[in-house]
């Protein structure tokens, strides 16, 4: 158990793309003379499920971020096969589900973020893809440790949502649609939500470095241990996006 988690986390940081070449090719040929003992790659594939509880447990306990007052959520699909092969997919059949982005339909799931201004997952949830955007933020833990203004896009303009968030101390603040009446809005947080890509550059490195979507699944529990791993293997980064803004008083406005 304990060489597992190192393991899985160094594979999302590691630039690899396959799993089966990053152990084979790497962890059985360079590392070892650190791990003698290590098990074939069939039954690695096997035992890395048992690691999924460990590493949950590891990143909602010391990897999460704290919030700062400010913090952004948006969803990102999670692909599971491409389009045309729907009808023939079998390891998510009856789980995953099709789903509509901006960048159109997809079939699998959602992941759910919440980060904050320095660019620290705060918390996250995965959903089937057919869910909506606004359906966790209702879910009372999943921004249980959030206060103060949360940005969002267009896709979670809801009075509803607005009014149960407010009554938990969490100010919801959104762009308008074009069939939406103009509202005024600070200076301050005007300027914060046109900074809202920042979430944005997150899912892409979630993507495209800690490789949190791919198609070679072969069961529902490697899925969710290849995505907690990769949220893992984000924490870690040394580098991550993050928002640089000074607070400035003047004549009672609040200017960023």
């Amino acid at each position: 158990m304990q060489k597992l988690l190192p393991f899985l986390i160094v594979f999302h940081l590691s630039g690899y793309r396959t799993l089966k070449y990053f152990y084979i090719n790497y962890v059985q040929r360079y590392l070892a003379s650190y791990f003698p003992q290590t098990v074939s790659y069939n039954r690695f594939v096997e035992l890395q499920k048992k690691a999924l509880l460990p590493m949950v447990i590891l990143l909602k306990t010391l990897r999460l971020g704290q919030d700062t007052g400010i913090s952004f959520v948006d969803s990102t699909p999670i692909r599971v096969c491409r389009n045309k092969r729907i009808f023939n997919h079998k390891v998510f059949k009856g789980v995953a589900t099709r789903g509509k982005s901006t960048m159109g339909y997809f079939f699998g799931f959602k992941l759910h973020i919440v980060v904050n201004d320095k660019g620290k997952i705060l918390n996250f949830v995965i959903t089937p893809g057919n869910v909506d955007d606004r359906d966790p933020l209702k879910a009372p833990n999943f921004l249980k440790n959030i206060f103060g203004k949360l940005f969002a896009d267009k896709g979670y303009v809801s009075k509803k949502l607005f009014e149960i968030l407010f009554v938990d101390g969490i100010k919801l603040i959104t762009g308008l649609r074009n069939n939406m009446k103009n509202q005024l809005m600070s200076l301050s947080d005007k300027t914060m939500l046109r900074k809202r890509s920042i979430i944005e550059t997150i899912n892409d490195e979630l993507k495209n470095i800690c490789q949190v979507e791919h198609s070679q699944h072969r069961s529902f529990a490697n899925f969710l241990t290849n995505m907690i791993s990769g949220l893992l293997a984000y924490s870690f980064l040394p580098k991550k996006p993050r928002i640089k803004y000074e607070t400035v008083n003047t004549y009672g406005l609040s200017i960023c």
